[in-house]
């Protein structure tokens, strides 16, 4: 014990007169010695205090030439590591970015409490875990999260993922970024279409152009569309959670739900209708595929479609059904086609009348894509 007071004595004496220079080499020094040399368990828990006293030291280059001695190695003291990571960003750098040491509680609790530079140093780091990622996506800002998801080391769950489309997925960047990935989960996809979308009715340009309130229908007609494109190419497993953020975001309308059954997306349609009744999905599918019309009309109301609609839908069952079973690969245009005319004299009005307005228009886009698909066959 004699000895290493001496030594920690000597060596504070020194400190006190040496230069900058000679005390940032001498701290280097001390920390790779305490790490890659023999010592006496005297020996190493003077150095350990020596190293401990210099954390102190005023000078930011002493305090970086021992992090940058020590940071890398599971073998260095912990204390020193908490202490380093919370260091100005240029010390801090290589304590967040390298130490073994910093668990996820650590990493997290320092993404909590530090700021910007201290967040983007814990995205950057070689290998970031979910719950890590999760606090990132909950307190990160625009840069860090850009960082974390360029970094091909972070682990991602798909709740982070959505959360970091809730809070920036109106940056350019970061939907971007989000959108490239085979793993963002379907809801979240929704949520960065949603982003485009009011983007774009915002603009001046185009309101001065085309009209805020047609603007604000276009708006409407292509999120749903891309709604339907979303829900056709999802796993299954993925529907529950698509259908119930549709819901809670009022988005979940029947005339999204027209027009995902009108386009064949039965995994979809049915999926919102399970969340809607709360029936069993095999009930609401066997009544989909073989119930008869008074079955199906309960089941849509049941779902909270009115009277006059659910006969609509009930229509539209029916031909999908048929469409199906006789040519499966044009069903939208024929079941689009055949409502229309089945409902051609309807007095249509309100709500019925949105609707089937919405049915001609899948029946618009669906004769003029054939009519491409032709054309380019005929010029080949």
């Amino acid at each position: 014990m004699l000895g290493r007071r001496v030594i920690v004595e000597a060596f504070l004496r020194w400190i006190e007169t040496a230069k900058t220079g000679d005390r940032a080499r001498a701290a280097n020094a001390l920390g790779r010695a305490y790490l890659q040399s023999e010592m006496s368990a005297d020996e190493r828990a003077a150095a350990e205090m020596a190293m401990t006293f210099l954390l102190d030291d005023p000078s930011p280059r002493v305090r970086l030439a021992l992090a940058e001695a020590i940071a890398w190695s599971p073998d260095a003291p912990r204390s020193l590591i908490l202490s380093l990571a919370e260091d100005q960003p240029e010390v801090a750098c290589h304590a967040v970015t390298c130490s073994p040491l910093l668990n996820d509680a650590d990493l997290v609790d320092l993404a909590a409490r530090g700021n910007g530079a201290t967040r983007m140093l814990i995205a950057a780091r070689a290998h970031v875990t979910r719950p890590v990622s999760a606090a990132l996506a909950e307190v990160g800002d625009e840069e860090e999260l850009l960082c974390l998801l360029e970094n091909d080391g972070a682990v991602i769950s798909s709740l982070s993922l959505k959360r970091i489309a809730e809070r920036l997925g109106d940056c350019c960047d970061i939907r971007n970024l989000l959108l490239d990935r085979s793993d963002l989960p379907a809801d979240a996809r929704q949520l960065l279409t949603q982003h485009v979308s009011n983007a774009l009715v915002g603009l001046p340009l185009a309101q001065a152009a085309i009209g805020l309130q047609r603007l604000q229908r276009i708006s409407l007609e292509a999120t749903e569309a891309a709604i339907v494109s979303i829900a056709g190419d999802i796993a299954p497993r993925e529907i529950p959670d698509l259908v119930q953020h549709l819901r809670l975001n009022g988005r979940l309308t029947p005339s999204l739900l027209m027009h995902a059954l009108c386009a064949g997306k039965v995994d979809f349609f049915a999926g919102a209708i399970v969340d809607l009744t709360g029936c069993s999905e095999r009930r609401v599918r066997s009544i989909l595929a073989t119930g008869r019309m008074h079955a199906v009309r309960a089941l849509y109301e049941s779902a909270g479609l009115p009277r006059d609609i659910s006969v609509i839908f009930v229509e539209a069952t029916m031909l999908w059904r048929d469409a199906a079973r006789k040519a499966p690969g044009s069903v939208l245009g024929n079941v689009c086609g055949r409502l229309l005319e089945k409902f051609r004299h309807h007095d249509a009005h309100g709500a019925i009348g949105e609707l089937l307005d919405m049915v001609e228009k899948l029946h618009v886009t669906e004769q003029r894509q054939s009519a491409r698909v032709y054309a380019a066959l005929a010029a080949a």
